[in-house]
């Protein structure tokens, strides 16, 4: 078996991975041809990444002109503990405020809590909706993992 082979995760724990980890590395077409890499935070919805971003932000601006983006989520320091994944996507611009709004919510609930004392910054994430877009990131094919984890420090 390869390496590659070996330290492939499954789909199991891809989904559990990335309910795990916080922030989505985000890589659009620039307009001059350079990719534009930026962090984003995230919700899983149906087995998508979906997070959102300000309507004018150059990352919206980019994946109007092209849809195509690379995501990746990484974790770990040391070599032995590196795990991640890369994901080919189309982004899907989503402009309607309440879908926005409902991102937003779902954003505050999975990285500040469910409780009543967050319903203040529940209710400023919708105040933001109108300014913002909602990004649905839809996997168009070949998926990169790795878990260095699995080769028990045989490298």
């Amino acid at each position: 078996m390869s390496r590659r082979d070996q330290i492939r995760m499954t789909d199991e724990e891809v989904d559990a991975f990335l309910e795990e980890q916080r922030v989505v590395v985000v890589a659009t077409n620039g307009r001059d041809g350079f990719p534009h890499l930026m962090p984003l935070w995230y919700v899983v919805r149906d087995g998508r990444l979906w997070g959102w971003t300000y309507a004018k932000s150059q990352k919206t601006r980019n994946l109007e002109r092209d849809p195509r983006a690379t995501l990746e989520v990484e974790d770990g320091v040391q070599y032995d503990r590196l795990r991640g994944v890369m994901l080919r996507t189309e982004a899907r611009v989503h402009r309607d405020v309440e879908t926005v709004a409902g991102i937003g919510v779902a954003l505050v609930d999975r990285y500040s809590g469910t409780g009543p004392e967050f319903d203040g910054l529940r209710d400023f994430f919708r105040s933001q909706a109108p300014k913002r877009v909602g990004l649905e990131f839809v996997e168009t094919g070949r998926r990169a993992t790795w878990d260095h984890r699995k080769l028990a420090g045989a490298y």
